[in-house]
């Protein structure tokens, strides 16, 4: 069955600063940012909350964007921060970029820092199955009475900027570091969401960046080869700021480096200017893992356990822990012990996540080429099958044809289907004839993930996996699919 994740919660003395720096109806987002006026809606509970919300408009939704700096405004988010007394003045915060494994950096990231003793919000995108697992403390996700005062005080300051109004995302972004502000947390942890130049959490200017590995995606919106949208995802780099990334292809290299020029960036990139190492074993107590080894002048971590599965999460670890020893320098007090500790307990949805036992079905939210490439290996190391069958739907603005070549080449058989929240999916016949023409594999479609399911349960035996993945859309339907069918069945055994 799916998984839990505990929350916990923790107070610490702020390091000082270096720079300025019950259940509720759910709500389907409307697809339209004008069906109904903001200022039309009053709030007066989560739900009501949620409406005003949605009414606004929300580029990861849409199937057209126009990228640029009036429809992603940074001078609109700034004006709408000064009417909420400027809270990201008040904070610390680790802006954190790159295609694929942000979330991963950022779990653990934030796992070693709380175990260290500090409060730790963190910003993340996409949600799963709860708008507000975007915004959390210590693992602990926004309540919905915080979240309801937050969305009507943005609501109140927005109207000074007239015609101008958020767009979903901003709101998101803004109200996040309110809180974060009104919690008085130690270090704020943000993940953009789209791209990093134009994107809303792009207003602070953190202590330490990091940026993930750049593969392609979102080629709509940031180009279609990889230094085009590496320009995009260096934009978060600012002069003075030291900014933490793994190995990349040398071209993106090139372009991080070429950013960090001209900003006065300091850039760092592990296994260049931090040695690290990592490898592969298995052993009785973890099973089959990857160990990291990092080490520079001030800190030296050897054969740390990744807790996450999946050699590219070796990387992303990486990063997490250069972002640690460049906050160290500053002043954060964290004990080997401690990061040790905190490593272990991290724990991540909707990643290489054995959410149903029998039949097995893995969720995981790749999407983009490079990241099915890495979760097909990753289950080869880490989960023993006979034969593997991938439920898969994705973005029309994803690298569908490298996503469905990984998939040709690691799967037995392929049913395609799309998520019903996702207005910017890929019909499941046309993903079947695209992926005709490639691969001689058994594959069909599916009107609905309910459908793939039942489809690939009755095509495997004991020892198959089915394995749910192509977008976290399909990822987030998929773990409220499972908990639904749980309930149901747990209702008719009590009966």
């Amino acid at each position: 069955m799916g998984s839990t994740t505990p929350s916990r919660s923790k107070s610490a003395a702020r390091p000082s600063k270096s720079r300025a720096g019950s259940s509720q109806k759910s709500i389907s987002p409307s697809k339209s940012s004008t069906s109904v006026k903001p200022k039309s809606v009053a709030i007066t509970n989560y739900t009501t909350a949620l409406r005003w919300l949605y009414t606004h408009t929300d580029y990861e939704r849409m199937r057209m964007v126009r990228y640029n700096d009036r429809t992603f405004s940074l001078d609109r988010v700034k004006r709408l921060l000064e009417y909420l007394g400027d809270p990201h003045e008040e904070l610390q915060f680790v802006h954190v970029a790159g295609t694929k494994g942000k979330g991963s950096t950022v779990a653990m990231l934030g796992s070693m820092l709380q175990e260290c003793g500090y409060t730790i919000g963190t910003f993340t995108s996409p949600h799963l199955t709860d708008l507000r697992e975007r915004i959390s403390i210590d693992g602990k996700m926004i309540s919905h009475g915080e979240m309801t005062d937050l969305l009507k005080l943005v609501k109140t300051r927005a109207k000074k900027l007239g015609d101008d109004q958020p767009t979903f995302f901003e709101i998101m972004t803004v109200a996040a570091i309110r809180h974060f502000a009104d919690q008085a947390v130690d270090l704020a942890i943000l993940e953009t969401g789209l791209g990093g130049r134009l994107d809303s959490t792009n207003v602070v200017t953190p202590l330490v960046a990091g940026i993930t590995q750049i593969s392609l995606d979102h080629m709509n919106v940031l180009g279609k080869d990889v230094t085009k949208i590496a320009g995009e995802k260096a934009g978060i780099m600012k002069e003075g700021v030291p900014t933490v990334t793994c190995a990349q292809e040398p071209a993106v290299l090139k372009v991080l480096q070429k950013h960090a020029d001209e900003t006065g960036g300091d850039l760092n990139v592990v296994g260049r200017d931090i040695e690290f190492s990592y490898r592969f074993e298995a052993t009785r107590e973890l099973g089959p893992h990857t160990r990291v080894c990092l080490a520079t002048h001030s800190n030296n971590y050897e054969h740390l356990a990744v807790p996450l599965k999946g050699e590219h999460q070796a990387h992303n670890c990486g990063i997490a822990l250069g972002i640690i020893d460049r906050l160290s320098e500053m002043g954060f007090e964290v004990p080997e012990s401690k990061i040790i500790e905190g490593l272990a307990k991290t724990e991540l949805a909707g990643r290489m996540e054995l959410a149903w036992d029998q039949p097995r079905i893995l969720l995981d939210g790749a999407h983009n080429g490079a990241s099915i490439k890495a979760l097909i290996k990753s289950i080869g190391a880490h989960v023993p099958y006979d034969s593997l069958v991938v439920v898969f739907a994705t973005s029309e603005d994803k690298d569908v044809e490298g996503m469905l070549e990984q998939i040709a080449l690691g799967a037995d058989k392929v049913i395609f289907t799309r998520a019903k929240s996702n207005p910017r999916a890929v019909e499941a016949e046309q993903l079947l004839s695209r992926f005709g023409e490639i691969s001689g594999k058994m594959a069909q479609s599916a009107g609905s993930l309910g459908e793939a399911l039942n489809l690939a349960a009755r095509a495997v035996g004991r020892e198959d996996l089915i394995c749910v993945t192509g977008s976290f859309y399909l990822v987030g339907e998929g773990k409220k699919y499972l908990a639904d069918l749980g309930a149901k069945r747990a209702k008719q055994e009590a009966e």
